[in-house]
């Protein structure tokens, strides 16, 4: 079973479509047993990072989140979700994220050229880093993904593995053992993005 985390911030129910598609079973809960019980664990967010991170931590569900990922459980952050995952953000201020991934979360403005526009918004094409992750297995070099983002994960680069150009190679995927992270929206990214969630289901507890 995957649950879906609702700690009030995330595009809950086309995630929850989504895993249905492929004919998984899903529940979106806020609920720290049935978080626990669950086979893997999704981390959604939209929105700012201060006010996500804020909500995961008041909420008791980031302590759970970042136990069960310690435990080996499979995790898997989406857009802002992957962006909690690193150690803090700078996005108005300095804010604190899980630690799971090495790295911290960055304006593409500082990186980007300026006549380029923010956010980042529209389809790219993924390029993988060094060997093909298991989360790409049913996924080509090039095919292309839906980003929405003005942020983008930084000084990562151990975790990187997979980049997409926007002016600049931002990172697109990252990952650290059983967690995962994506930048952009799996969901919002037609056969590709299926693609993604199905290869992340059969992920096992041991990698």
């Amino acid at each position: 079973m995957i649950a879906i985390v609702d700690y009030g911030v995330g595009n809950l129910f086309s995630l929850e479509s989504s895993f249905k598609a492929i004919g998984q079973q899903v529940v979106v809960t806020g609920d720290e047993r049935v978080i626990e019980s669950a086979d893997k664990i999704v981390l959604p967010g939209v929105g700012a990072f201060g006010d996500a991170s804020k909500k995961l931590f008041d909420s008791g569900l980031a302590d759970v989140v970042i136990a069960q990922a310690k435990n080996g459980k499979p995790l898997l952050g989406i857009c802002l979700g992957m962006q909690l995952l690193l150690d803090k953000s700078f996005e108005y201020g300095e804010h604190k994220g899980l630690g799971l991934i090495k790295g911290e979360i960055r304006p593409i403005a500082e990186v980007i050229p300026e006549n380029l526009k923010i956010p980042h918004i529209g389809w790219n094409a993924l390029n993988f880093k060094g060997e093909k992750n298991q989360l790409f297995k049913y996924v080509n070099q090039g095919e292309c993904v839906y980003f929405v983002h003005s942020y983008y994960g930084a000084n990562c680069e151990e975790s990187v593995i997979a980049t997409a150009e926007y002016g600049a190679v931002l990172t697109a995927s990252v990952a650290n053992d059983n967690v995962f992270g994506c930048q952009f929206h799996p969901e919002k990214s037609g056969r590709v993005g299926l693609n993604i969630l199905r290869a992340f289901c059969e992920i096992g507890e041991n990698l």
